[in-house]
């Protein structure tokens, strides 16, 4: 994977209270500079009491991916929704709308992630650190398990398609249905396996019985001489 040269600079606002001398940390505004982009991204994130949007989870929505957040709603009450921003609608000011996923919208990760052959979910402490990971909007690292060898490739949580994008070491988008097919085909295999067992218990169970009927003949017979 080729280093990312992108240039994050976050310029912050405070404001005087209309009280004291004190001053209040009230918004930063995040421009970022992607390296194969010539114009760069604006975006002001507000600090609200239970919302605030972190620098590092600001590069991530910036970035295009989604972020999994415990909010805070006008009645003060706390909620959980993946947040991803919408670079195609502006808001009242000038910011990028930021969409909501919440919990009933039905995104699972976990799930989503069980359908992958990832090496990681086979040990529970990795399973959490990469979730934990993806919920932060992060371009992860995972390793999947393809034809019985490691291949290392990028993962990204993509809650608005309640799915998983999958980018090869080039960061190149996998279809989700190569990536799926792996899994698939070992549950194949394993199906073909208990399958082939069942058809040689049912033809030895046939066998057995052949002698049986056999010996029945020869008794009667010899009853009959």
């Amino acid at each position: 994977m080729k280093a990312s040269t992108d240039r994050a600079k976050a310029t912050l606002h405070f404001k005087k209270s209309d009280q004291s001398e004190m001053y209040f940390f009230n918004s930063y505004k995040v421009d970022l500079q992607k390296d194969n982009s010539k114009e760069s991204l604006e975006q002001t994130f507000y600090i609200n009491k239970g919302s605030n949007i972190t620098m590092k989870e600001a590069y991530n929505l910036m970035e295009g991916r989604a972020v999994n957040k415990e909010l805070t709603n006008k009645e003060g009450q706390l909620y959980n929704a993946w947040v991803q921003m919408d670079f195609k609608e502006i808001d009242s000011n000038s910011n990028f709308k930021l969409n909501q996923y919440h919990q009933n919208y039905g995104y699972d990760l976990e799930g989503t992630l069980a359908k992958l052959p990832l090496k990681e979910l086979e040990n529970p402490k990795y399973k959490e650190d990469l979730i934990d990971s993806l919920k932060k909007g992060n371009l992860q690292s995972a390793t999947f398990l393809k034809d019985g060898n490691e291949v290392k490739q990028f993962i990204e949580a993509n809650p608005q398609f309640k799915t998983i994008n999958v980018y090869d070491v080039n960061m190149k988008r996998i279809d989700n249905r190569e990536s799926k097919g792996e899994k698939q085909s070992e549950g194949a295999k394993t199906s073909v396996k208990q399958d082939s067992k069942k058809q040689e218990a049912s033809a030895d169970n046939e066998n057995s019985d052949i002698p049986n009927e056999g010996k029945k003949r020869r008794k009667k017979q010899s009853n009959s001489i």
